[in-house]
């Protein structure tokens, strides 16, 4: 920091000051941080959750449970039953406005198509199923 000692020029006028102070301003903004900390909340790790208290009523309606088997040709079949696409889409709409809704058990085999798959998969999805399993996964792990 600099500081003014005495007149460069000989005249009698003084010098206008070109430099901030800037000690007043530090020390503003050091409390104002101080009294954020100070005020922030302490941050837990833990997640406060509102458990239900009892025991949940037993479902004695078990849901019925829907095959639908993909071979090695990539032929749908529902149920043991060889289906068309149209067909799928009809019996699945029906599927979709019981109640309860049955699950969905889809199980490829390894050497079908991907797209015979993903489109039973994401008709079923588009026409409101929401119980949907794939069976047989362990097939697809090296």
């Amino acid at each position: 920091m600099a500081m003014n000692v005495g007149n460069a020029n000989a005249s009698g006028e003084p010098e206008v000051m070109m430099e901030i102070n800037t000690t007043p301003l530090i020390d503003v903004m050091l409390v104002l941080l101080v009294m954020l900390i100070i005020t922030i909340p302490i941050q837990l790790h833990s997640v406060n959750l509102e458990m239900p208290v009892g025991t949940p009523p037993v479902n004695l309606v078990k849901p019925e449970k829907v095959q639908i088997d993909i071979d090695d040709k990539s032929v749908v079949y529902w149920q043991g039953l060889a289906v068309g696409a149209g067909e799928l889409d009809d019996k699945m709409k029906a599927l979709a406005t019981q109640q309860p809704q049955p699950e969905v058990h889809i199980r490829p085999n390894k050497a079908s198509q991907y797209a015979v798959f993903a489109n039973v998969l994401s008709s079923s999805k588009r026409l409101g199923l929401t119980k949907i399993a794939v069976i047989g996964a362990e097939q697809f792990v090296q």
